[in-house]
Parts: structure tokens; sequence; C-alpha cells
């Protein structure tokens, strides 16, 4: 009896004390909602708290290329020079001196090289031989005409007084006309020979190469020994010209505008460009001209940009980028022009780190009773000095300069 009642005693389950499973919930669920009211708190506390920003004053560009007006196109091109020649003779032959080297400046007229010249000096010498045998023969005939003349005449009054006959003094006068025509052919023929020395001459000038126009040399294309000619295609040893000569004061800029936006351009408009050598050197420009004429294939029209101003560091085939100004000054919104105004005020510049750039469009955050509001802008050309904003900013406001990630509209923020 006592053996089978323990064996069911071990077969009995022990089951765990319910009263303790609604306590352990309740724990658990207020650590829940303690968690949610804490986390709740921390992300008011963060919201609420001020964003540490550095503040920056939209002010008027300074520039004086953009004091014309604010940029109404960008484009891209290179400088050229309007006078630019490669200097050779007008006739063949062989090169003795070159008198230039790459770089060297030179004046108009200067003597750049010398071509061989034995044999068009020879051809010189043998026309003035001939100038001077046609000026004996004219002597030669001067002299019997004059005898002619003497003889017409003394037979003139021998026949009067009968001591002659008719027929001598026809003779006399048949004799004085052709001479009279002798000496006209002698005349010409002399006449003849000193156009023959003029040229013989012309032709030995030539072999002195000058430069048509003061300007650098850029390219010394020969050497002496070297055959120079103004017909050779540049082909075998023969050269076409002794280098090449470049006025620098004709430089100026060609850029290809899209001609969708070639209404924004007119001649004497004001320009800036900016060289891909030195991009934060802005130089003062203007339009000359738009070629009349567009590209088919590329849909563009070429526009001729001048400089304002002169200086070493622009050489030829240089890459540059041109801003396209409105003719709007501060000056003609000084005067009452209410868009000359607007336009004025618009142009305004930034540091780049104020501005979160998106293209031509951007935003900024403007500061106003410790937040900030968010601003689309549009945008300028942009250098070393900061950004340009054409409009959506005045001069005077504040802008925030801080993590764009942490700004939004209506922010608090903290300026440092």
């Amino acid at each position: 009896m006592n053996d089978k009642t323990e064996l069911l005693r071990q077969l009995k389950i022990e089951r765990p004390d319910d009263t303790e499973s609604p306590s352990r919930l309740r724990w658990w669920v207020a650590a829940a909602v303690a968690l949610v009211v804490v986390s709740i708190a921390i992300y008011f506390l963060l919201r609420s708290s001020a964003i540490p920003v550095t503040v920056a004053v939209a002010h008027q560009t300074g520039d004086a290329t953009r004091g014309a007006g604010t940029s109404l196109l960008d484009a891209s091109g290179y400088v050229v020079a309007r006078r630019q020649a490669t200097v050779s003779a007008k006739i063949t032959g062989k090169v003795t001196e070159v008198l230039i080297e790459e770089g060297q400046h030179v004046d108009k007229d200067a003597v750049v090289g010398r071509l061989d010249d034995t044999n068009v000096r020879a051809a010189l010498e043998q026309v003035r031989a001939q100038l001077a045998y046609s000026q004996a023969s004219l002597s030669q005939v001067s002299v019997n005409l004059a005898n002619a003349e003497r003889d017409w005449r003394r037979k003139n009054e021998l026949v009067q007084q009968h001591f002659v006959s008719q027929a001598d003094l026809d003779n006399a006068r048949t004799t004085l006309d052709a001479l009279r025509a002798e000496l006209v052919t002698a005349q010409r023929g002399v006449e003849v020979s000193r156009r023959g020395v003029d040229s013989a001459q012309r032709n030995l000038d030539d072999t002195v190469v000058r430069a048509p126009f003061a300007g650098v040399v850029t390219v010394k294309a020969a050497q002496p020994g070297e055959i120079v000619s103004p017909i050779s295609a540049g082909g075998g040893f023969t050269r076409t010209g002794i280098g090449t000569i470049v006025d620098m004061d004709s430089l100026e800029v060609e850029v290809d505008v899209n001609e969708s936006f070639i209404a924004r351009v007119h001649a004497e408009q004001p320009a800036s460009v900016r060289l891909n050598a030195y991009p934060d050197w802005q130089i003062p420009a203007y339009v000359i001209a738009i070629i009349p004429t567009a590209d088919r294939a590329k849909a563009t029209v070429k526009v001729r940009i001048g400089f304002k101003v002169r200086d070493p560091r622009i050489l030829p085939d240089m890459g540059a980028r041109v801003a396209f100004l409105s003719d709007v000054s501060p000056s003609k919104a000084s005067r009452g022009d209410a868009a000359s105004s607007i336009a004025a005020v618009a142009a305004v510049e930034l540091p780049a780190e104020a501005v979160q750039a998106q293209g031509e469009n951007g935003v900024v955050y403007v500061i106003h009773d410790g937040k900030v509001e968010r601003r689309a802008v549009r945008l300028g050309a942009a250098d070393a000095g900061g950004q340009q904003v054409l409009s959506g900013l005045a001069v005077g406001e504040r802008v925030a300069v801080g993590d764009f990630a942490r700004l939004s509209d209506g922010a608090k923020i903290k300026e440092q």
C-alpha cells in the first residue's frame, strides 16, 4: 500500500504558482510605457533645441565686371587673333637668314628673314645695262635728229635761191621725219628699260621678308638653307613661310551661342570673360558683333567678344567662358527705373557654403527671429569670391551657414 502510494506521488505533475504571473506582466507593461515616454521626451527635446549656425550677409556684388548688371547667359569659346599672318616672301627662294625667335616682339616692316638674292641681283644688273644701252641709243638718235634739222633748214633756204632742187629738199624732209620717229622709239625703249629695272629692283626687295604689322612671333617655321615658296602646299622640304606673327592687340573671344538664346545677345552688350587658365580672373569685355549666320549642324550662332583691357596673360587659343551681362547698372536704378532697381537689388553675392546649389537654381535659409526660412533662389556665376544670386534674395538679408541636413523650414537656430 505504501509502495503504491509512493509511486502515485512520483507520477504527480508539479504546477507553478499562478499568483506571480499578473505582477510580472504589469512590470513589463510599465517598462514599455516608460521607454515610450522617454523616447518622446528625447525627440521633443532634440526638436526644440536650437541648431548652431554661422551667419552670412548678402551684399552687392563689388566686381567691376558685374556692375553692368546680372548674367543673362553663359557660353564657352576660345581666344582668337583677328590679325595673324604666316609671313613669307612673294618669290620662291632659299633662306639665308632668319632673324626672329618665338616670343620675340617685332615692329611693322622689321626684317624677319632674307632669301638668296644672287640670281635676282644678276638680273638687276642685266636690265640696268639694258637701260644704259637704251639711253645711249637715244642720245645717238638725238644727235642725228639735230643734224637733220639743220640740214633741212639749210636746204630750204637754198631752194628759195634756186641752188638745190626740190627733190633734195624732200629727201632732207624725209630723213628728218624718220629720225623724229626713231627718237620716239628710242625714248620708249628707255622707258621699257627703266620699267625692267624697277621690276628687278622689286624682285630684289622681295628677297627681304618684313613684318606686315607689329606683333609677337608665335612660330618660327624656317631655318637657313631651306626653300621658301608662297605657292607651296608645305610638302617635302619646301616651307610656305618664315614664321607666324600675331597682333596681340587684336585678340578677342569667339563663342558659339545656342540659337534658342541668341535673342539675349546684342552688339555692345557688356560681358565678362574667364580664362580656363585663370578661373579666378574676371576680365571686363563687350560684344563686338553677332556673325549673321548659323551653324546648321550645331544649331549655334557665333559671337565675337572684345576685351576692354589688354594683358600679356591673354594668349591665342586659350579656352574661355563668357558671361553675357544685362545692361542694368546701379546708376540706372538710382534714377528711378523700377525694373532696373529690382534687377540691381537681385544681384547679390554670398559665400558658396551658404547656398545649396542645384544647377542654375539653389536654396538658402534666410534668418528671421531665431528661425530660418527655406527660400529658392536663381544662381549666377560662381568664383573664388563667392556665389552670385540673381533673384530671390535682397541686399542685407542674413543667411544661415551650417549643416543643410539639419536645417529645415521653420527650424530654430543659434547664431555662433
